[in-house]
Parts: structure tokens; C-alpha cells; sequence
């Protein structure tokens, strides 16, 4: 009895559960190190910016988990090691994005005005110009889209969900779908080009047709947006309502429409941000034209797109008037992309159902 009491006297008063940690500014202390370890050697031999990245990528992710290992152990090395890589493959994604915003942004900055905005490129040669009647063009053939793709989508999207889930033509309709989702947009421009061609014969070219082309590609994304929000309406919820009495055709567009409305609005909005810059379809059914034209049903259009293409490959004498238009207008075709993506944040949020009471 005296020797385990002498023993439990002996034992430590407390035996720590945690291992040492290292601080919170480690991983940006290893992240400034490998920066001036690969800048320093690569600046010195005359390295480009891309072996001096990639040096410091590696040390970084090689020094980090070392460093934690001897001091957190091995299994906390490992989880800093697997932050690291995600980190990494991070930056690198975030390099090109990076490089392109910055030549977009430099390049196309200098070039805005109330000019490049107001005027169009009717009779002008060299200097000046704008992009007025490719903005209108790309908004009247983007809006055309939507008024084709939406409808269409969102009832294709019901069927599958509400009324066919199960049966051979939904299966059907889904494959379809699928396919149609990886179809190249020039694959979409043919198809439209050669339906008017049928109406109204070789060498047509309007905006309505460049709609066409674009729903062709706007379709599948909203159906697929449809569907995946019909499935998280809960079944509770078309339940109490057949329980009242309700029939089914009321149920869907007073409970679950509504319900999923910030998913389809969502989606929908995503979608015409997906089409707004695609270029292969519109050169071969919309055109290109140096005039304003309101109409989609009569003469060429032309597009944001399309006027980037034809300003940096044909862009002139002498040429870098209309390259700089180029990069002006390719600034102002992401800032739309951009805005019509952040739109859709807030839609999906002002739609979102309310859970407070």
C-alpha cells in the first residue's frame, strides 16, 4: 500500500492532452520565406516570373509541413500539408485569371468614353468609334434568347420532376438534355444557320437567328437548373396541399414554383451570363455590321462578341485604333458577365423563402 501511494505521489500532477502548436502567423511566415528564397536566386540569374512562382510554391509546401511536423507531429504535418497543396493549386488557378483581368483591365481602361459608349462605327476609319450598336445588338439577341430558352426550360424542367419522373419519355428527354448540355456553340450556330437557311435561303444572316443559336445552348442549363431545384422542394410540402384539396397543375405553380423560384431565377440569370460571350454561333448566323440595327427579324446584327473578333483580327489601318477598341469592349463584355453574376446572388437571395417567423 505505501508503494503505490509513494507511486501516485511520484505521478505528475497533470499530463498534457495537447501537443505544441504552431502560431497563427506561421503559414505567412513560410509563404514571405519561400517568396524571397525564389525571388532572390531568380532575380539574381534572371528568371522569369513563372520558374520563380513555382520555386516558391514548392518550398512552400515543402517547408510548412516539415516545420509542423517536428513540432505538432506527424498527423498535424499531414492536414498542413493537405492545406498547403490546396492552397497552392489555388494560387496557380488564380495566376492566369490574374494575368488576363490585369491586360483586360490595362489595356482596356484607357479606351473608355462617353464616345466608346454613344457612338457606333458607322463610317468611321482609324480613330473614334464605339460600341453602341454592339451593345444593343448583344442585349436584343440575349433578351430574344431568354424568351426562347426560359419557357421552354422551365416547363421541360416541371415535366421531369412533377409529371413524367420515372417513365421512358422522361429518360428519354433527360439523355437529351445531357447531350445538348456538352454540344459546341459553332455546332449550335450551324443548326440555326441551316433552319433559316430553309426559309430564307444561302447567306442569311439576322439576330433572331443568333437568338436561336444561343437558346439552343441556354436550354439544358435551365432545365438542369429546373430540376435540381424542384428536387429539394420537399415532398411535405406538395402533400399538404393534395391533402386540401388542391389540385395538382395549382399546386405547382402556387407552392412549389414559388418555392424554388430563387434556384430557377438563379440559374437562369447564370445562364444568359454563359451565352452572352459566345462568339462561333453569332459570326455565322448574326453577322457583323458598323451600324445600329433594333430589329433581330431584318439585316445583320452585331454583338459584343463578334466585334471584339472582327476589331483585333480586322482591325484596320491604321491597326491599333481598332485593337484598342477591342480590349475596350472585351473590358466591357466581362463587367456585363460580371454584373449579371452578382445579380444573380441577390436574386437568389430577395427569392430565398423566408424561415423567420
Amino acid at each position: 500500500m505505501t508503494s503505490t501511494q509513494d507511486r501516485v505521489a511520484a505521478a505528475p500532477a497533470s499530463i498534457p492532452l495537447t501537443r505544441p502548436q504552431l502560431p497563427s502567423w506561421a503559414p505567412l511566415l513560410v509563404a514571405v520565406v519561400a517568396v524571397a528564397a525564389a525571388a532572390l536566386p531568380g532575380l539574381l540569374l534572371g528568371w522569369g516570373l513563372a520558374p520563380m512562382v513555382l520555386i516558391a510554391v514548392v518550398i512552400f509546401v515543402v517547408a510548412l509541413p516539415t516545420w509542423s511536423s517536428a513540432v505538432e507531429g506527424s498527423r498535424k504535418a499531414q492536414d498542413r500539408l493537405a492545406a498547403a497543396l490546396v492552397w497552392a493549386g489555388f494560387g496557380l488557378a488564380m495566376i492566369p485569371l490574374g494575368t488576363l483581368m490585369w491586360q483586360v483591365i490595362s489595356n482596356g481602361v484607357p479606351v473608355l468614353s462617353a464616345e466608346f459608349f454613344t457612338y457606333s462605327m458607322r463610317n468611321v476609319v482609324g480613330e473614334g468609334g464605339g460600341i453602341y450598336h454592339a451593345i444593343i445588338g448583344t442585349v436584343i439577341v440575349t433578351a430574344c434568347a431568354a424568351l426562347i430558352s426560359v419557357p421552354i426550360g422551365v416547363m421541360a424542367g416541371v415535366y421531369l420532376i412533377e409529371y413524367g419522373a420515372g417513365s421512358r419519355i422522361a429518360r428519354v428527354v433527360t439523355f437529351l438534355v445531357d447531350v445538348m448540355t456538352g454540344i459546341p456553340s459553332i455546332v449550335a450556330g450551324l443548326f440555326a444557320y441551316a433552319l433559316f437557311v430553309l426559309f430564307f435561303g444561302p447567306g442569311v444572316r439576322m439576330g433572331i437567328g443568333g437568338a436561336v443559336a444561343l437558346s439552343v445552348l441556354m436550354i439544358p442549363i435551365v432545365v438542369r437548373s429546373t430540376e435540381e431545384m424542384l428536387k429539394l422542394v420537399p415532398d411535405e410540402l406538395r402533400e399538404a396541399s393534395y391533402a386540401l384539396g388542391v389540385p395538382k397543375w395549382r399546386t405547382i405553380t402556387k407552392v412549389v414554383l414559388p418555392t424554388a423560384m430563387a434556384g430557377i431565377v438563379t440559374g437562369v440569370t447564370l445562364a444568359v451570363a454563359r451565352v452572352a460571350g459566345e462568339t462561333a454561333p453569332l459570326l455565322i448566323i448574326a453577322g457583323d455590321t458598323d451600324s445600329v440595327n433594333f430589329n433581330a427579324f431584318a439585316e445583320r446584327m452585331a454583338t459584343l462578341p463578334v466585334y471584339i473578333y472582327y476589331s483585333y483580327m480586322q482591325p484596320g489601318i491604321p491597326p491599333e485604333f481598332g485593337q484598342e477598341r477591342a480590349w475596350g469592349a472585351a473590358l466591357v463584355l466581362i463587367a456585363i458577365v460580371m454584373a449579371l453574376n452578382i445579380l444573380a446572388r441577390f436574386i437568389s437571395r430577395y427569392f430565398a423563402p423566408k424561415t423567420g417567423r
